[in-house]
C-alpha cells in the first residue's frame, strides 16, 4: 500500500448496533473496493462468522477478521478528529446542524485525515442513529433518496458515502482529472468527413434542390456540437463510404437488368 493510500485507510467506518451479518459483510467488501480498512462495530448484534457475512464480503474477509468491537460509540470514536453521522431523517434540533450531501461532507473528512483518524458513522438498519448519537458527531450526511422510501440499505449507504470519500481523496492527492476526455478531431478531418457525407447524402437524394444546402448546414451544426473525436470522424467517413458503395451497387444492378 502506498503512503498516500495508507493515509486514506485512516478513515474509519463505524456501524452502530448492526443487525444483519450480510450487511456487515457487504460493508467490508465496499470498504476494500474504496481502499479503507478500519471497521469498528458498536454493540453488534450481527455475527461476523456468519456464512452470509463471509459470502458477501468478497475479498474483504480480512476486514471482518480485523474489525474491532466496542461497547459504546464514544469508545469507537475516541481518537477521531472529525466524525460524520448518516441519517435519513433531518428534522429536530440535533439533525439540522451541519447537514450536507455526501459530496459536501466527504471533502471535510479528507482534509482532516492529515490530523488524525476520521469516522463515518452508520446506525442500525431498522431505526438509524439515536438523537444522542447524532449529537456527538460534527456533521450529518443526508442522502437525498425519494421521500416515499428514504431509508437505504446499510451497505448501499456505506457504498455511496465511501465513493464520495474516494473521489474527494483522488481530487486532493492527484492533480490529474479523474477522466481525460478525448479531444475533438482536427478541423481538416472534420471537414473531410462532412464533405464525404454531403456527397453520399446527395447520391441517395436526401440532399437535393434548394433545401439541400440548408439541410447540410443543419447536419453540420448537429454533428459539430458533439465535437466529434478522431474515432467518431472515422465512423462518419465509414458511413459515407458505405452509403456510396450501396448506391453504386444498386446502379450496377440496374444496368445489368
Amino acid at each position: 500500500m502506498s503512503e498516500r493510500d495508507d493515509l486514506l485507510s485512516r478513515c474509519r467506518v463505524v456501524l452502530v448496533r448492526p443487525q444483519f451479518a450480510a450487511n456487515v459483510g457487504a460493508t467490508a467488501r465496499v470498504m476494500h473496493n474504496m481502499g479503507l480498512s478500519d471497521l469498528a462495530l458498536v454493540a453488534p448484534h450481527a455475527d461476523l462468522s456468519d456464512r452470509q457475512a463471509r459470502q458477501l464480503s468478497t475479498h474483504g474477509e480480512e476486514l471482518l477478521d480485523r474489525a474491532h468491537s466496542c461497547d459504546d460509540l464514544g469508545e469507537a470514536l475516541a481518537d477521531c478528529v472529525v466524525v460524520a453521522a448518516t441519517s435519513a431523517r433531518q428534522g429536530g434540533l440535533f439533525r439540522r446542524q451541519s447537514v450536507g450531501l455526501p459530496e459536501e461532507i466527504a471533502p471535510l473528512l479528507v482534509e482532516a485525515l492529515a490530523s488524525g483518524p476520521v469516522a463515518l458513522v452508520f446506525g442500525p438498519e431498522r431505526t438509524g442513529l439515536l438523537d444522542d448519537e447524532v449529537r456527538r458527531c460534527h456533521h450529518l450526511i443526508h442522502i437525498p433518496a425519494d421521500s416515499s422510501y428514504p431509508a437505504l440499505n446499510l451497505a448501499q449507504a456505506v457504498a455511496i458515502c465511501l465513493y464520495e470519500v474516494r473521489r474527494a481523496w483522488l481530487r486532493q492527492t492527484d492533480d490529474r482529472p479523474l477522466s481525460l476526455p478525448e479531444p475533438p478531431a482536427p478541423f481538416a478531418d472534420q471537414e473531410r468527413a462532412f464533405e464525404h457525407l454531403r456527397i453520399a447524402l446527395e447520391e441517395i437524394h436526401y440532399l437535393y434542390g434548394e433545401r439541400g444546402a440548408a439541410l447540410m448546414h443543419g447536419l453540420r451544426h448537429l454533428l459539430g456540437r458533439a465535437r466529434p473525436t478522431a474515432m467518431e470522424v472515422r465512423l462518419l467517413l465509414g458511413l459515407a463510404r458505405q452509403i456510396r458503395w450501396f448506391v453504386q451497387l444498386g446502379s450496377e444492378k440496374t444496368k445489368d437488368q
